[in-house]
C-alpha cells in the first residue's frame, strides 16, 4: 500500500504535469488546477492535525475557501470566454484582442 505523503505528492504531481501537457481547452486547465488545490487541501490537512497545534488548524479551511473561489472565477471566466469567443479553446484565445 502506498503511503499517505507519497500518494498526496503524485496527486500533487499528476496535476500539475496535466496543467502543463492537456491546455487544449479551459475546462480541462480549471479541473487540473482544482486537483492540485484539492491535493494541496488534503496535506496541509494532514500536516496541521500531525502538528496538533491549534493556530495550524484554520489554513486548511483558508485553504479550501480560495480553492471555491478559484472555481467560481474560473467558471465565470470560462462562459465569458465561450460567450464571446464561441469557444473554450485555448489555442483560439488571443488575451491581447480582447
Amino acid at each position: 500500500m502506498v503511503n499517505a505523503p507519497l500518494a498526496l505528492s503524485l496527486s500533487f504531481s499528476l496535476g500539475i504535469m496535466g496543467l502543463t501537457f492537456h491546455r487544449t481547452h479551459l475546462l480541462s486547465a480549471l479541473l487540473c488546477l482544482e486537483g492540485t488545490m484539492l491535493s494541496l487541501y488534503l496535506s496541509v490537512s494532514l500536516w496541521s492535525s500531525y502538528m496538533t497545534l491549534p493556530s495550524f488548524s484554520i489554513v486548511p479551511m483558508l485553504i479550501l475557501t480560495f480553492s471555491a473561489c478559484e472555481a467560481g472565477t474560473g467558471l465565470a471566466l470560462m462562459v465569458a470566454t465561450t460567450r464571446t469567443h464561441g469557444t473554450s479553446n485555448l489555442l483560439n484565445l488571443n488575451l491581447l484582442k480582447c
